[in-house]
């Protein structure tokens, strides 16, 4: 299994200075390990040397099929359920790899860095372009957005990595975030897509 994520693919996570948004050609995409998949309403654990952590919530679409260079227009049959994930980050060690010139593996995949909900088949949520999700930290919405906001759609990202990387079932594919925040210890985060909770989980 692997897990793909965009990076910057939303106009809240993506500005510049002076208001404009950076140029980017294609969707920037990076991978986290296997082993950073948190599920099943499992608690995450913070790791308590990595500083700081930001949480992005996130569209998660799951891949039902085998493919290698799909058009975009058929793109759409290559997956069939979308759920609400959370994208950990390490930002102190981001910021370090970053002025390092090095990849942001390590801030992005350590364990339970990918957390998702449960499964939403896209016959009963309709196109990821459509849903609407956000995130509750103690009962109060941190982050919300609408997959229509975002840069890159699902489809277009599907073709695009699927030149450089064989599709299988069960891969995963984080869509983006629209912001990030910090999280802490004792934290309790809820996930919804279009008002449905499918993530619920503690901060240990």
């Amino acid at each position: 299994m692997k897990i793909f994520a965009v990076a910057a693919n939303y106009p809240s996570h993506n500005i510049l200075g002076d208001n404009a948004l950076f140029s980017y050609h294609d969707p920037v995409i990076f991978t986290k390990a296997d082993s950073s998949l948190l599920k099943g309403n499992r608690p995450m654990f913070l790791p308590d040397d990595l500083g700081r952590i930001d949480v992005g919530a996130s569209l998660v679409v799951r891949i039902c099929r085998l493919g290698k260079s799909i058009p975009q227009r058929f793109a759409h049959r290559y997956y069939d359920a979308v759920t609400c994930g959370v994208d950990f980050t390490a930002v102190e060690l981001e910021q370090r790899l970053r002025q390092q010139g090095l990849p942001w593996d390590m801030c992005k995949s350590f364990d339970g860095a990918a957390a998702i909900g449960s499964w939403l088949p896209v016959e009963e949520t309709g196109k990821p372009q459509d849903a609407h999700f956000h995130i509750d930290v103690n009962g109060t919405t941190l982050q919300q957005g609408w997959g229509g906001d975002m840069l890159h759609d699902v489809d277009s990202v599907i073709a695009y990595i699927s030149r450089y990387f064989t599709l299988r079932t069960g891969d995963l594919l984080f869509t983006g975030s629209p912001a990030f925040h910090e999280i802490h210890v004792d934290d309790h985060v809820e996930g919804f897509v279009n008002d449905q909770k499918i993530l619920d989980f503690n901060v240990k």
